[in-house]
């Protein structure tokens, strides 16, 4: 009954954190699709003049570097950053001019945009690529406000040289700069258009939510790992220095030039259809009514065929005539014939979690979990190096003078060893279950297929259930045995005062001392059990290497419980 009793308040309480930190979420609606105009993702436009209108491979190109030094306007950093422009040779003056605005991960001038830069060039554009300006920011602390500042410069160079018609320099930005041509756009009034690819369209923490709930569902993962996706993005990163988590990169300003889109089918890290109805949105109420959509079969998040993590891998079929034929006629100032919308119809899994926000709270106590089981994990398995030390030297000596490292009793050293087993086995567990998801997240954003057999993406979070419960079952089994091994040192101790008590009381009769009580009376240190840590073990040490053991484990489950596997 005690056994029992225990393991309902210690599965009660699991439970409550669990149900204390759900985060719920919308996902509807579901399966949402944008059919397009026409399959055809050819862009075409009136040519009154008759003259042929450049395409790839129409110029020579020339390149030459060239070097900037922008500073971070938050900080006051000062960044060195090259420059590479490509321009076409003998094409003249008054060209229009384009920089390119680079992902995610740390591109340079020299190792980014190559094809469709050097492609762009031979149709007649001056273009740029640079360096990324990351100044001392990691991929959590990106200055996007700031980056803007710095693309700005980069246009403003191209602006300042003679064969470049200032008043017709555009971007081409690709999924992170995305979020950064929205400042861009609303401090500099003066560009021309635009070319989004896989753009992000939606605030960081809605778009990133997004990306992982839907992939994590598409890889096959189990559904209890979705609980996951909830706590992190629901964390007030800004707590740690993280601002980007709540930017607002949907404004009006950001979409009232000319605007190409291009997505790829495979992409799986953008929301085609709402990130479409949002950029429409905003472009018409700028008055903006030139936006022209495309969406490519096969195709990947950065518009590849195949594997992204394989170099040399080639561009969507079409996809470069098009953004060239797209950027001269724009450019041109020409009207365009073909269907604003076109290609592959764009599908949109779930929706994007816009309710989502910062729980301030949520995110203090779960860093004081993850924290704190963190540091006890560490000291027990300080202990255990100690006590291992302290064996190899007892083991060492002659056997006569051999004693007990630890001295636990009534058996608590040897469920102590196995309960640690199972509670760490089942922490393993649970990483290598998370690993394998986040990888075939990965792979797949790649462009990578997922597995027709999740394998421990699935089993694996109802297993981790169940070890849970079967390690709560044995904690409580522990907490009971400790309760009825106090209870029965008690017994055993008032056993001993009943019997010292009369022959105390003879031997004060026979001398005519006082009767001294038995609680006020020394007791030699080797009879001193008095004590509750007698009842879990003989030494001092022992006593401590199990209570940071205990609390090392039951700091797991309280981690178990704060990422939802408590929830059945």
């Amino acid at each position: 009954m005690m056994n029992g009793a225990i393991f309902i308040m210690l599965m009660a309480l699991l439970i409550l954190v669990s149900t204390q930190t759900r985060i719920p979420w919308n996902y509807e609606p579901t399966g949402q699709r944008l059919q397009t105009l026409t399959p055809d993702t050819a862009i075409t436009f009136t040519n009154d003049s008759g003259a042929a209108l450049p395409a790839d491979g129409t110029y020579q190109v020339m390149t030459k570097h060239e070097v900037m030094d922008v500073q971070q306007p938050s900080t006051g950093e000062t960044q060195r950053i090259n420059v590479l422009v490509r321009s076409p040779k003998q094409a003249g003056n008054q060209l229009p001019a384009i920089v390119f605005m680079h992902g995610a991960g740390y591109g340079t001038c020299d190792n980014s945009f190559g094809d469709i830069a050097g492609s762009l060039a031979s149709a007649g554009f001056v273009t740029a690529v640079i360096d990324k300006p990351v100044w001392s920011t990691s991929d959590l602390t990106r200055d996007y406000p700031g980056s803007a500042v710095a693309y700005d410069a980069a246009i403003n160079l191209l602006r300042a040289r003679s064969d470049v018609d200032a008043h017709n320099v555009g971007i081409y930005a690709t999924s992170e700069s995305t979020w950064i041509s929205s400042y861009l756009l609303q401090q500099d009034h003066d560009i021309a258009f635009q070319i989004l690819l896989s753009p992000m369209v939606f605030a960081p923490r809605a778009a990133m939510a997004f990306l992982a709930a839907q992939d994590f569902a598409l890889v096959g993962a189990n559904d209890g790992y979705q609980s996951i996706v909830r706590r992190v993005f629901s964390a007030d990163l800004g707590l740690y220095g993280v601002e980007n988590m709540n930017i607002n990169p949907l404004d009006p300003q950001a979409y009232a030039v000319p605007t190409l889109v291009a997505y790829g089918s495979k992409d799986v890290m953008t929301a085609q259809v709402q990130g479409v109805k949002e950029i429409l949105d905003n472009a018409h109420q700028a008055g903006n009514w030139n936006v022209t959509i495309r969406s490519y079969p096969v195709a990947n998040h950065v518009l590849r065929l195949g594997d992204e993590a394989m170099a040399n891998t080639p561009f969507a079929d079409d996809y470069v005539d098009d953004v060239i034929s797209w950027a001269v006629g724009t450019s041109r100032g020409l009207k365009q014939t073909s269907a604003p919308i076109a290609g592959e119809a764009l599908y949109q899994s779930i929706a994007v979690p816009l309710d989502l926000h910062a729980r301030t709270g949520m995110t203090i106590y779960g860093t004081f979990v993850i924290g704190f089981m963190l540091v006890m994990l560490l000291a027990a398995i300080v202990c255990w190096l100690i006590a291992l030390v302290m064996w190899i030297v007892s083991r060492c000596r002659p056997r006569a003078k051999r004693h007990a490292v630890l001295g636990l009793c009534h058996g608590f050293g040897r469920t102590l060893m196995w309960i640690t087993v199972g509670t760490i086995a089942t922490l393993l567990l649970f990483f290598a279950g998370f690993g394998e998801v986040v990888w075939a997240v990965v792979k797949l954003a790649w462009g990578d297929a997922p597995s027709d057999d999740p394998g421990m993406m699935f089993w694996s979070w109802p297993c981790i259930q169940i070890m849970c419960i079967v390690v709560v079952w044995i904690w409580s089994r522990v907490f009971m045995r400790m309760i009825e091994a106090a209870d029965l040192h008690r017994q055993a101790q008032l056993q001993e005062q009943s019997q010292l008590q009369p022959r105390r009381r003879r031997l004060a009769v026979s001398t005519g001392a006082r009767i001294v009580p038995v609680n006020d009376e020394a007791q030699p240190a080797s009879q001193h059990d008095a004590d509750t840590g007698a009842v879990i073990a003989e030494r001092g040490f022992g006593r401590v290497l199990f209570w940071i053991t205990v609390i090392a484990m039951l700091s797991i489950l309280q981690f178990f419980a704060f990422w939802g596997l408590f929830l059945y």
